[in-house]
Parts: C-alpha cells; structure tokens; sequence
C-alpha cells in the first residue's frame, strides 16, 4: 500500500479534467479548447527566453475565464510575490470601490480633507485643497502641484520617500499653476488636467483607511483580497506605517490575473460579486486625457487601443514601471499578465506592449 497509493494520488491527479477549478479558484483550460495557438504561444514563450523582451519575468492569459498559459522565467516560479509597482493603483481604486459601496466614503464627489486631517496640519492652505476629491485623486487631476514626469516639480514621487509623512508631503504641496503653455482644467477634455502624482494616490489609500476605521491592509483584506483568494500579499509602508495604495504591492501572478478578470466580468469572480459592476464601469470609462500618445484615463486605469492585425482592440491596463502589465481586452473575452524587472531598460512599456501585441494577442484567434 505503501508503494500503490502515491501511484493511485497521482493517476488521479492526471485524471481530472482541464476545467477542474484548482485550489485558488482558476479553472484551467488548454488552449485550443479557448480558441488559442498553442503553437503562437509556445513561440511567444521562446522569444522570451531568448531575450528578445529583455527581463520578463511571468505570462499569463486567461480566456474565457480559464487559465490557458502559464509561463515563468525567473527563479521564483508560481509563488513567487512580484513587486510590479504602480499597478498598485488601480487596486487603490478597487478599494476605493468597495469603501463606497459600503457606505463608508459618500461618493467620489466626497471632499479628502477631512478624512486625512490626522496627517495634518499641512502647509500652503488654500480653499482650492480642501475642495480636492476622491475622484480628483483617481484621475490624477488634482490641482497639487505634482508630477511625477517631471524631475523638477515639488511633488515629484522620489522626494516623497526622502520625508516620514507621506500624507503630509502630499497636501503640504502648494496649488499647481497653468502657465499659457499648459491647457487648464476647463480647457482640458473631461474638464481635468492630467498629472500622473503617486503622491496623490498615496493619500487616496490614506483616506480610505480612515473612513474604513482599519488599516488600509485590513481593509484590503477583507473587501478584496478574501474574495478573490488571494493569499500572502506583500504590501510595502511609509515611515509611520500606512500602507502605500501608490505602488511596490506584491502580489503572484496568478493573483494579477485574477485582478483583470474581476474587471472583465464586472466585479465578480467565480460567480461570487465582489465589486459593484457600476464602480467597474466607471473605473473604465474616460475620466481623464493624458495625452496624445497615451490617450485617456479612467479610474486609476489606463485605456489603451492595441492593434492587433490591423485590428484595433480596446483595453483596459494595470501598468507599473519596467512595463509590468496586467491587460484586459473586452473584446476577445481575454486578460493578459506580463511581469518584468526591466527598470534600467530602455522603452521597458514598448517592450511589454510589443509582446503582448505581436504574441499573447496575436495567439488568439
């Protein structure tokens, strides 16, 4: 028996069929079964591997709701937890989601003030701050003088990480000025003037926090996380301990797969709701226009257009520095997962968006 059983586990581990949900709630499923090439994807895998990507470290897609390719390139493998950086963002906005859907935050409408003036009291008062709210902070058009593309501005995310108050930093910043180069915000589509400001997604995270009355992690937990089954998130902190909604959570890839499918099918997993489909809606709808070349914003979420064959295909992207991607394409049903430590890359977004356009894309028919 000693011998025979192990055999017998294994036999019927081999046995079960693809559409079996695994122990994290994905249902796996070859890729010819979800109208995928597994020819195109064993090519994309072998591209990567040759460097053609440079640092890739993870691909993953889900069609259909099931998991048809499962790729890692580095030594952590399946469990390892990936810092990918701002994707963090559009999870700030999912809780910012489900704070509002529970009555904690009135809308996005609702001022910021009040509920960071634990973290105050903040340089540069000015009525224009207190007139802040969450949406500003989700569309990136506060008017904080903030930017993180631009080294000389006073908000600029790496200063931030130089003082303990993180809060502080934000809302000690004076009122930005439009200068006649720079289009104002009534001037501006959406009536917002774009500025990409971790900083102000920070705070985000901060007033979450306090009108949840727990830990932004906690809450994160329990709202999110839980539902999702996800386990072992890997959150970074200020100084002074709050949780930093802005950037640097790890999470495994599985677990950023299963982000884009609860965008995908509007806030529910596996049948369970786990966000209202009105926020995912919003969340993905244009709020904000960052420019010509990156288009527009929704909630914390950028809205791309792939071409793919000549096709134009909208999308929905979780983006982090070094081109770390999480994809949502509506119109092929699919979500793609892209991991990379190309931070001393050049073009480390071109290279992720080239991947998952002329492979990962590409591969499904």
């Amino acid at each position: 028996m000693r011998i025979v059983l192990p055999v017998l586990s294994a036999l019927l581990l081999i046995a079960l069929p693809a559409q079996a949900r695994q122990a994290d709630g994905w249902r796996r499923a070859a890729p010819e079964a979800e109208d995928a090439s597994a020819e195109a994807l064993a090519a994309m895998d072998a591209a990567v591997r040759a460097g053609t990507f440079q640092q890739i470290t993870s691909v993953l897609i889900s069609r259909n709701g099931r998991l048809i390719h499962e790729a890692y390139f580095d030594d952590g493998g399946a469990e390892a937890r990936r810092n990918t950086r701002s994707v963090t963002k559009t999870v700030t906005a999912m809780l910012a989601g489900a704070a509002i859907a529970r009555g904690d935050i009135g809308g996005v409408s609702t001022p910021v003030a009040p509920l960071i003036a634990s973290w105050g009291p903040f340089d540069n008062p000015d009525p224009r701050k207190d007139a802040i709210t969450v949406e500003d902070l989700l569309t990136m058009s506060s008017l904080l003088e903030c930017d993180d593309d631009n080294s000389f501005s006073r908000g600029n995310e790496e200063r931030m990480y130089l003082v303990e108050n993180w809060v502080g930093f934000a809302f000690d910043l004076p009122v930005r000025g439009f200068p006649g180069w720079i289009p104002r915000p009534e001037a501006s589509p959406y009536g917002r003037a774009f500025s990409y400001c971790t900083a102000g997604v920070t705070t985000l995270g901060a007033a979450i926090q306090s009108a949840a009355g727990e830990p932004l992690q906690d809450f994160a937990r329990g709202a999110l996380f839980g539902p999702l089954q996800i386990e072992g998130e890997e959150w970074q902190f200020s100084p002074t301990g709050l949780a930093q909604g802005g950037g640097g959570l790890g999470l495994r890839s599985r677990d950023l797969l299963k982000l884009g499918q609860l965008l995908l099918d509007g806030g529910r997993w596996n049948g369970r709701a786990v966000l209202p489909e009105a926020w995912v809606t919003a969340m993905t709808t244009p709020h904000a226009r960052v420019d010509e070349q990156r288009g527009e914003y929704g909630y914390l979420t950028w809205l791309p257009t792939y071409t793919v064959g000549g096709r134009p295909l909208k999308a929905w992207s979780m983006a982090g520095t070094g081109g770390n991607k999480v994809v949502v394409v509506p119109e092929l049903n699919a979500v793609v997962v892209v991991t990379t430590t190309n931070y001393r890359v050049r073009n480390p977004h071109g290279l992720a968006d080239a991947l998952i356009t002329e492979h990962a894309l590409a591969a499904l028919n």
